[in-house]
């Protein structure tokens, strides 16, 4: 039986450290919110503010991503996701209801984990230069607001996880994530 893991959590959480350190735990495939994002932000001018209705382009991209890989990956092959959303926000709900729905196509046992981090370490995390390369956010302050007014998507599921990762390292965070997902397939 496979599974689909959909790391949820804010920008600099260590949703994509933590699914490479967890790939190799439970041998999975990983798929980064950037492999849908970065192909349509990439073509815009980087300095300039996002335009109405961008998201809907990458929405697009990863449900070819999630149809692809419901019509022609192995049966037994795992997967791990990662997405930044925010409970309350109409987008993210859609995109977690993306996971499920491909999760659901597949017979995949779905297993949503919050990955949640306090907001001095989050905010150290998120002023990475090298997060930069990759187009993700480096910006303190907009990571500081969205800690203090946000909350990451809680969208209830019977093999959710919440997860504190302040004090936990990636390996020690995936070995956790790892230890549910076994009890979730059992």
């Amino acid at each position: 039986m496979c599974v689909f893991v959909l790391l949820l959590g804010f920008p600099g959480v260590g949703k994509l450290t933590i699914a490479r350190e967890l790939g190799s735990l439970i041998s999975a495939k990983i798929v980064d919110n950037h492999w849908f994002n970065n192909p349509i932000l990439r073509l815009l001018d980087e300095d300039a503010p996002l335009p109405k209705g961008i998201w809907e382009y990458t929405a697009r991209v990863r449900q070819a991503v999630l149809d692809a890989i419901t019509a022609y990956s192995g049966p037994s092959a795992n997967f791990i996701f990662t997405h930044a959303g925010v409970e309350g926000d109409e987008r993210s709900t859609r995109t977690y209801q993306q996971f499920v729905d491909a999760a659901t196509q597949r017979a995949a046992v779905f297993v949503p984990v919050r990955l949640l981090c306090a907001e001095e370490e989050l905010a150290r995390r998120i002023s990475s230069p090298a997060r930069r390369d990759h187009l993700k956010t480096t910006d303190v302050e907009t990571s500081r607001s969205r800690s203090q007014q946000a909350v990451v998507l809680d969208i209830p599921h019977p093999h959710a996880l919440t997860l504190d990762v302040t004090f936990r390292s990636p390996l020690e965070s995936a070995a956790a994530i790892r230890d549910h997902v076994v009890a979730c397939r059992a």
